[in-house]
């Protein structure tokens, strides 16, 4: 289900900040009212509550143009606390509206409520949101669609019409049930019971097939598929059966066209594709299955492209043949092909020298537990760490500390570099790279410093796998890939600092590194973390603060009138 707001905004005056006082002279934005409210919902023949939005799963779609305000007011009828984040939208000066619980905002608790205001500046393309508050985004998510400013096109042919493609995943059991179950005994997470296409399982999973979802297409013309990877803990290939497919954006930035038969999409990302209906009117499969982790849902989602006309139907439509689920090389081959499509209109600008690197490890881990009674390996829990550092939520949140002065409740000392240096990628890793310390740490950055990230990837525990670092507030450059250790002195000359993609989320490769660039120039606190849920559950995940500028357009924004509690 979909529900498509148009929104069309007309600003009247202009936004003046002050140090002492908010004046605004602004247009009519309106405001969006959504619902947080239990629904019952049927998948994998049984019915289930699930906390939803306005009774829908996916939730409601939001559209806007590039550069557009929009209000979204957060009532929450359900059970538990939660948040809302508006991923990929770098709420330029407004960390105040991102969402992360005890981030940048304390929950909304059941029967409380709060506005958000989603400021949108260069992003075009599609993103998504989706509830940052424990596991409730298994069921609390929807699309962004942004489009280009009024009187301007897409930088390709426009499509004759679109469609969002939602990956989610779909657990038999109450989500919030099974990860506090999961934290208070230390072991691993339940793997999902199936992965849904807007909302759908397939056709391959039991009491699913009447239900399957289908788009419907005319010969000759050409589509643009919105997708949307907002499965919990898996990176996915997808493919259209005997059709071939042109990536032209990423996380709301557009790309060189990229001709390809498949994608592979991690939790987090989003990837704007066309696909032309140039082959005999019938049905095809669309399909979607894991890309290996150490533990993944061993399951394949299905939907139906469906050619309009008179022919005979398949019994079963062609299925296409999706790479391997451990196929490095087919993952490798498609993300190194993107670059930035670095026109005039749409201009690369990164740095091309660093004021700043941080290379920071991520790693699965293990922290003691009373008698090794835990269900980690060896009696022990299951923990994940940046920089051997496993992040612990603060008792308010971060932004409110750090705006307010408040002193105690993080600190800045998140490291530069690796506390330890070790053959990260080897078979065998240090017993002292296990035990991770854990802290509320954050690291500061001054306003407008050039900086690079380098995501280091360990074999710690042996469970080397792809990991989606996602950043808030900003689009990184993904200035280089590689496999085993990264090397500061030989690495950075193979950086692509001509047309390096634009992301939010990067998939760091198994058993090796990636690189990425990005100025500075967003004040605020903005969370960072791996977008596998059992990971950041687990302490994969910092902060970045990044100072104010020097005049009042270059400093985080006031708070709103109204913050909820904790």
């Amino acid at each position: 289900m979909e529900l498509k707001i148009n929104l069309k905004f007309e600003y009247l005056g202009l936004l003046l900040l002050n140090a002492f006082a908010l004046c605004m002279a602004q247009g009519n934005i309106s405001t969006i009212n959504w619902v947080l409210m239990e629904t019952n919902y049927t998948r994998l023949c049984s019915t289930k509550s699930i906390l939803t939005v306005n009774g829908m799963f996916p939730g409601p779609a939001l559209s806007a143009n590039k550069g557009d305000t929009i209000r979204v007011n957060v009532q929450n009828q359900g059970k538990y606390n939660v948040t809302i984040h508006w991923h990929g939208v770098k709420q330029p000066r407004n960390p105040w509206s991102d969402g992360p619980e005890y981030i940048t905002q304390c929950p909304i608790q059941p029967g409380n409520n709060f506005t958000y205001e989603i400021v949108l500046s260069n992003e075009e393309g599609t993103l998504w949101w989706h509830a940052h508050s424990d596991w409730s985004r298994a069921t609390v998510h929807g699309p962004i669609f942004v489009y280009p400013k009024p009187g301007s096109n897409y930088p390709f042919p426009t499509p004759a019409a679109e469609f969002p493609i939602f990956l989610a995943s779909w657990f038999k059991g109450d989500v919030m049930e099974l990860i506090e179950y999961a934290l208070k005994n230390g072991g691993r997470t339940n793997l999902s019971d199936a992965f849904t296409i807007n909302g759908q399982p397939g056709d391959l999973y039991a009491c699913s097939k009447n239900d399957t979802t289908k788009i419907t297409v005319d010969f000759g013309k050409t589509y643009l598929l919105r997708i949307i990877n907002g499965i919990m803990n898996e990176e996915m290939f997808f493919e259209v059966a005997n059709h071939n497919l042109t990536l032209v954006g990423l996380d709301g930035a557009y790309v060189k066209p990229q001709n390809t038969k498949y994608i592979m999409i991690s939790p987090g990302q989003t990837m704007d594709v066309l696909i032309t209906a140039n082959q005999s009117p019938s049905h095809y499969y669309m399909a979607a299955r894991a890309y290996a982790g150490v533990e993944f849902a061993n399951t394949t989602t299905t939907a139906i492209f469906k050619y309009n006309g008179n022919y005979t139907a398949p019994s079963t439509p062609l299925l296409p043949n999706l790479p391997n689920f451990t196929d490095i090389a087919s993952v490798t081959s498609f993300l190194s092909a993107i670059r930035a499509l670095a026109s005039r209109q749409y201009p690369v600008n990164v740095p091309q020298m660093v004021d700043k690197r941080l290379i920071i490890t991520v790693s699965l881990n293990t922290y003691p537990c009373p008698n090794n009674t835990c269900q980690g390996p060896n009696g022990s829990r299951l923990s994940s760490s940046l920089n051997n550092v496993s992040f612990e939520a603060p008792s308010i949140d971060i932004l409110q500390a750090y705006y307010r002065n408040i002193q105690g409740i993080f600190e800045t000392d998140f490291p530069l570099e690796p506390p330890e240096v070790f053959n990260y990628t080897a078979d065998r890793t240090p017993p002292n790279a296990l035990v991770p310390l854990k802290a509320t740490k954050a690291r500061v950055l001054d306003f407008d410093t050039n900086v690079e990230i380098v995501f280091q990837g360990t074999n710690v525990l042996g469970s080397a796998e792809n990991h989606p670092l996602h950043l808030h507030g900003y689009n990184f450059y993904v200035v280089g890939y590689g496999f085993g250790n990264f090397n500061n002195v030989t690495d950075p000359s193979g950086y692509n600092l001509v047309d390096p993609p634009e992301m939010n989320t990067v998939p760091v490769p198994r058993n090796g590194w990636a690189a990425v660039r990005f100025k500075a120039d967003n004040p605020g606190v903005w969370f960072m973390h791996c977008h596998l849920e059992r990971h950041a559950s687990w302490g994969m995940e910092t902060v970045l603060i990044v100072k104010n500028g020097k005049n009042l357009t270059s400093s985080m924004r006031q708070p709103p009138s109204y913050l909820n509690p904790c």
